[in-house]
C-alpha cells in the first residue's frame, strides 16, 4: 500500500519535538519576495510539499530558488511571465496571491482558480473586490478557469478598504498591494493572525512602512524594497497544537521546542478548562497529561478566537474527555470530513446543526442558499471517554489528516491512515517527529 502511514497505537508519547517553520508564513513571504528587485534570503522555511509546489511554480515563471542548508534564497530577477499555468495553479491555493507581484511588475496577471484543500467555499470574491479598490479590474473566464487582471492607469494607488468579514489571505494580499502602491492605504477589519504580523515584520525590515493598530492597518507605499538580512520566520503554531494533543490524548508528556504561549493563548485557555497540563519553558512549551480530561464546548472563530485548524485535533482530545463535548464550526463549511473516519476507530461523534439567530453575521463563509444551508451540519457532539481501536482511515484535508494520525496513536492496535500526500503539505517529516516521542509509525 502506498501513500499511507501504518501506526501501532496505544502508547504514551513522551519526549521532545522541534517545531518547524510556519507554513502560512513561508508561503506568503516567498511570494512577497517577488516584489523585490534582488535576491531575498529566508531561514526556518519548512521542508513541506506545499512549499515545494510553490518553488516549482515560481521557477516556471522565471524566478530562481536555491536551498543552501538552513537558508532559502528567492531570486526574482529572472521573472518573465505574468501567467500561472493551470497545472501549477490548481495544486496550491496561495497561487492567487501572485496577483500582487505580477500587477506590480507587469500591470496585469493571469491566474487560474486556485487549488489547495477543498474544505468549503473560499471567499475569492472578497479578494476580487479588494483588488478593484486598488484599481485592478478582474474578470473570470468560465471557459478557461482563469482570472484575468489589468491595472487601470498603470499605477497602483493607495486606497481605504474595509473587509466585510475577516480574511487572512485577503489581508495579506492587501498588504502586498499597498506596500508598493502610490500613497497611503488604510485596511479596516483586517485579520489578526500572528502569521500576518510576521509578514509585516519581514516587509518592514525591508523598507516598507506598515503600521497596525488592532484590526486597522495603515500602509504608506514605497517605490522599492531592499533586502538587508536573512529573515527567520516564526514556528508553526498549528503543528504545535497537533503535537500537544498527541501528548495529552495518549497520556504522555512532550516538550515542543519553538512553541510560544502568545501564539496559542486561546488554545491554552481552553486546555485549562479541559484539565490538560502545560507550562512554558525556556525554549518552548511542555504539554502533559495530569489527570482526567473534562468535556468542553468550542466555537471556532477568526483570531483571536479558537482557530478552525485546531478543531480536528481538539475533537481527538475530546474523545478522551469525560462527558459530552461540542464543536461549532463558523469559519468554513465542510470541515468535519474526519468525523466518519474517526468513528471507524470507535469514537462516538454525531452531527448537529447549531441554532443561530443570524447565520450571515456569525459565519465567515458566504451562505448562497438558506434552504441548502439548513441541510448542512456546522456542529458535532463528541461523547467521551471512548476506547479507540485500530482501523483504516482516509484523509480529507491537511489538518484533519494530522488529527487522524494522532487518533491512530491513541487507538489500541494497528491503524492505517491513507493520504500522506495531504499531511505532507504542512508537516515536515511528521513520522520522524512522532517516532522520536515514542510512536510506532512507518510510511508505506
Amino acid at each position: 500500500m502506498e501513500n499511507a502511514f501504518i501506526v501501532q497505537g496505544g502508547k504514551p508519547l513522551n519526549g521532545t519535538i522541534q517545531l518547524e517553520g510556519a507554513k502560512n508564513v513561508a508561503l506568503k513571504v516567498t511570494i512577497a519576495a517577488l516584489l523585490f528587485d534582488e535576491p531575498v534570503h529566508f531561514k526556518n522555511i519548512p521542508d513541506i510539499s506545499d512549499i515545494k509546489e510553490l518553488y516549482h511554480l515560481l521557477e516556471s515563471v522565471g524566478a530562481h530558488v536555491k536551498e543552501n542548508g538552513e537558508t532559502v534564497t528567492i531570486d526574482p530577477t529572472g521573472l518573465h511571465s505574468h501567467e500561472v499555468d493551470l497545472l501549477h495553479g490548481s495544486k496550491i491555493r496561495v497561487s492567487f496571491m501572485l496577483f500582487a507581484p505580477f500587477i506590480k511588475r507587469y500591470g496585469k496577471a493571469r491566474i487560474p482558480n486556485p487549488g489547495g484543500c477543498r474544505i468549503g467555499a473560499r471567499p475569492i470574491d472578497r479578494m476580487i473586490d479588494l483588488m478593484n479598490a486598488f484599481g485592478v479590474k478582474t474578470e473570470y473566464d468560465h471557459s478557461t478557469g482563469y482570472y484575468d487582471a489589468t491595472l487601470d492607469g498603470g499605477v497602483l494607488k493607495g486606497t481605504e478598504y474595509a473587509f466585510a468579514k475577516k480574511t487572512h489571505t485577503g489581508t495579506e494580499l492587501a498588504i502586498m498591494l499597498a506596500a508598493m502602491a502610490k500613497g497611503e492605504t488604510v485596511i479596516k477589519n483586517a485579520a489578526l493572525e500572528p502569521e500576518i504580523d510576521d509578514l509585516i515584520s519581514f516587509l518592514n525590515q525591508s523598507g516598507a512602512q506598515i503600521k497596525r493598530s488592532g484590526g486597522e492597518i495603515n500602509i504608506l507605499g514605497v517605490e522599492h524594497l531592499s533586502h538587508k538580512a536573512p529573515f527567520s520566520i516564526m514556528c508553526d503554531r498549528n503543528n504545535a497544537v497537533t503535537y500537544a494533543v498527541g501528548a495529552l490524548a495518549t497520556r504522555g508528556d512532550i516538550l515542543i521546542k519553538g512553541a510560544k504561549p502568545k501564539h496559542l493563548s486561546t488554545f491554552l485557555s481552553l486546555l485549562d478548562d479541559a484539565g490538560g497540563g502545560h507550562e512554558e519553558q525556556e525554549n518552548g512549551m511542555r504539554f502533559f497529561y495530569k489527570g482526567p480530561l473534562h468535556a468542553t464546548d468550542v466555537t471556532t472563530a477568526p483570531e483571536p478566537g479558537f482557530m478552525n485548524d485546531w478543531q480536528a485535533p481538539w475533537a481527538i482530545l475530546m474523545t478522551q474527555a469525560e462527558g459530552i463535548s461540542s464543536i461549532h464550526e463558523t469559519v468554513f463549511e465542510n470541515r468535519f470530513g474526519y468525523v466518519s473516519e474517526l468513528n471507524k476507530l470507535g469514537a462516538h461523534i454525531e452531527y448537529f446543526q447549531p441554532s443561530v439567530d443570524d447565520p450571515n453575521s456569525l459565519y465567515q463563509f458566504d451562505i448562497q442558499s438558506k434552504e441548502a444551508f439548513k441541510q448542512k451540519f456546522q456542529g458535532i457532539r463528541i461523547h467521551g471517554p471512548t476506547h479507540l481501536h485500530g482501523g483504516v482511515m482516509s484523509v480529507s484535508d491537511l489538518r484533519a489528516g494530522a488529527a487522524l494520525l494522532i487518533g491512530a496513536c491513541v487507538a489500541e492496535g494497528e491503524s492505517v491512515v491513507i493520504g500522506t500526500d495531504q499531511i505532507d503539505r504542512g508537516y515536515e517529516y511528521i513520522e520522524h517527529r512522532l517516532a522520536a516521542v515514542g510512536a510506532s509509525i512507518r510510511r508505506m
